[in-house]
């Protein structure tokens, strides 16, 4: 079975700086930056070969994805503590774009994703802010998440 996610955080990680092929700029210095123990906050990278296989294939993801994604986050929920889409202790999570070369302005990031009616008001519970929690979520909602796969 091929490894479609690299974990990292806590002062480990499954990849290396020199896997940049692999797991592209961004995720192989994560990888590193968290494997030394600098407080990188616990995630995972998708490899570049999920999008090679998802263009080869008919705009289909690897069908072992879904298990290897649900694995990777239920490990960052037990790094944080929280649970994505939980309405009291809400996991938020960001998606960065990373090529294997640096490719500027090739997909905006999208934050706070796991926002909804109901996490936006544990976030402004938490937070202590109202505004800030829903300018996050309309941030959020605004995306243009249609611009991010166009060529499917």
């Amino acid at each position: 079975m091929a490894t479609w996610v690299y974990n990292f955080g806590d002062g480990e990680a499954d990849g290396r700086s020199e896997m940049k092929n692999l797991l592209g700029g961004k995720g192989a210095n994560l990888a590193e930056m968290a494997s030394i123990g600098l407080p990188v906050p616990p995630g995972f990278t998708l490899t570049t070969e999920v999008c090679t296989h998802f263009y080869k294939n008919g705009c289909k993801y690897p069908q072992e994805l879904t298990g290897q994604v649900e694995k990777a986050l239920a490990l960052v929920q037990q790094r944080t503590g929280r649970v994505f889409g939980d309405s009291a202790n809400p996991l938020l999570v960001s998606v960065r774009s990373g090529a294997r070369a640096s490719m500027p302005g090739m997909m905006d990031t999208v934050l706070n994703l796991g926002l909804n009616d109901q996490t936006v008001e544990a976030l402004a519970k938490q937070s202590g802010d109202r505004r800030f929690a829903f300018d996050s979520f309309s941030e959020f909602i605004q995306h243009d998440f249609a611009g991010l796969c166009r060529s499917c």
